[in-house]
């Protein structure tokens, strides 16, 4: 019994040996070769100077024996933009990028760490740059992964502020860090293609006045200056809260926006309180989309907006507290896809934390006012019981004139004497009211609010507020139907 015991023993411990050997031999034939992740990595285009994220290559050996790498090293050695960290070395702490000696041991891996910085270039065109990461076996045998990063130069401003009338031109993107600041009694003025990438927690406060004369092939953007991607579906541009927002104070007055791009932002355009002259806001052609709080804030001012497109916002998409506020032709969509915690489409009111203010006009005119729930429409109270006796008299002015509205109408005549010919959508909740558009792809976070032929928002609106905005957001007429659709987006039939 003894005997057979230690024959058993023998014979596990060279299994175990065998095993080990296995586990610790090295093969130089040609035919074991590097298995990669990707053959090529690439990165999002980025700002020259700015260093990228870290992408990760992975290395498999998916042989039976182990393999030795002789030496990694980039093809542009130290004018390499590429940082490479291999398998916990960094080599751009070598003079020449390359690191010597490595082993992935039999069905094994190594992980190979990538960032890059790209120099400022000659011209502000974008610039692609290209780099090989070699890998030469103790066989001989070379193997290599491509790197690929596209750049393009940036103007940097650090707590800017403004304190005399400037202009922003198209060109390069100017990145803001900190706060953009227009001083009080100062312009800036935003030409058409300029773009302003906001670093996190950075945003714009304008006392004086901001003028945007963006285009619609050039429009004025403002949004985060992040660039690269979250998911390999998702830019981190598409997402909110990626810097704070833009802020209008008490002073400020005669904003003139058209076509601006604005998103990704914590909040989108707050107004600060002023009273109702002189106009406070001029919003055309806009797009506001994507935010973590209110999409368009106005705090008793005055304010026209119209073909504007304001969407998926975790807080209020319009929010009118008080004042004098004009909405015609526009797009209000709560559809904000993080959250079922959102605010509403619209929001009108007449009070805060500071008391009541007088609420002198909140149209809707030919807008589209839609979102997930089944009421994105609030107003306040027409009832002055709970009002202080000396604000009996505050006026409490709304309407919504040729509408599509997705909301409950109180049945009492002083509401239902406030919706003049509007459409009230009668589609159940979430995925049916995505039936509206064109696209709606929560998502990769691409959104169309373009009607489709069927929508209930199709010709709806009434032609007579339509005449001084004859072409929607996209440049489409509103003349070739019978009657243009609610909104700021008309159908537009297919070609023939």
């Amino acid at each position: 019994m003894y005997r057979k015991l230690m024959i058993f023993i023998i014979a596990a411990m060279g299994v175990v040996l065998i095993a080990c050997d296995d586990y610790d031999t090295f093969t130089t034939d040609r035919s074991s070769t590097l298995t990669f992740s990707s053959d090529t990595v690439r990165f999002d285009t980025l700002l020259t100077t700015v260093p990228s994220s870290t992408k990760t290559l992975a290395v498999y050996n998916h042989g039976d024996r182990g393999l030795r790498i002789n030496e990694v090293r980039l093809e542009a050695g130290a004018s390499s933009p590429f940082r490479i960290n291999i398998d916990g070395q960094d080599m751009s702490r070598t003079v020449d990028n390359r690191a010597t000696d490595f082993e992935v041991r039999r069905r094994d891996s190594i992980i190979v760490r990538i960032e890059v910085t790209v120099p400022e270039q000659v011209d502000d065109s974008i610039a692609q740059i290209k780099d090989v990461l070699h890998f030469t076996l103790e066989s001989g045998v070379q193997q290599k992964v491509t790197l690929v990063v596209s750049g393009r130069n940036a103007y940097f401003l650090q707590a800017c502020t403004l304190t005399a009338d400037t202009t922003f031109t198209a060109g390069r993107p100017i990145v803001v860090y900190d706060s953009l600041v227009v001083a009080p009694n100062t312009t800036l003025t935003l030409d058409a293609g300029t773009q302003l990438l906001f670093h996190e927690k950075a945003g714009m406060v304008v006392h004086g006045t901001l003028i945007a004369n963006g285009t619609l092939e050039a429009p004025v953007i403002l949004r985060g200056d992040r660039t690269d991607h979250m998911f390999d579906y998702l830019p981190y541009d598409r997402l909110p809260s990626r810097w704070e927002g833009l802020t209008f104070t008490r002073e400020s007055h005669d904003n003139q926006l058209t076509y601006l791009d604005l998103h990704s932002g914590l909040y989108g355009i707050r107004c600060d309180s002023t009273g109702i002259d002189p106009l406070k806001l001029h919003l055309l052609n806009a797009r506001i989309h994507n935010l973590g709080g209110n999409g368009l804030e106005l705090n008793h001012c005055r304010a026209e907006v119209a073909n504007t497109e304001i969407s998926n916002t975790l807080g209020h998409c319009a929010y009118v507290n008080g004042g004098d506020a004009r909405f015609t032709h526009c797009t209000l969509a709560q559809f904000y896809p993080l959250s079922a915690n959102r605010g509403n489409a619209i929001q009108i009111s007449n009070q805060d934390s500071l008391g009541y203010f007088p609420l002198y006009r909140a149209d809707f005119i030919n807008c589209v006012a839609t979102g997930y729930a089944d009421d994105v429409v609030m107003m306040p109270s027409l009832s002055r019981e709970d009002m202080p006796s000396d604000m009996a008299d505050v006026p409490i002015n709304y309407q919504f004139v040729h509408c599509f509205l997705t909301t409950v109408v109180p049945e009492d005549e002083l509401y239902t004497a406030r919706f003049i010919d509007c459409q009230i959508d009668t589609l159940e909740a979430d995925i049916n009211r995505e039936k509206h558009f064109q696209l709606f792809d929560s998502h990769n976070f691409l959104y169309d609010f373009t009607p489709v032929e069927a929508s209930a928002i199709r010709g709806i609106a009434d032609s007579t507020y339509t005449r001084p905005y004859p072409l929607d957001r996209l440049g489409r007429s509103r003349k070739n139907d019978d009657a243009p659709d609610a909104g700021c987006y008309e159908f537009l039939p297919p070609l023939q």
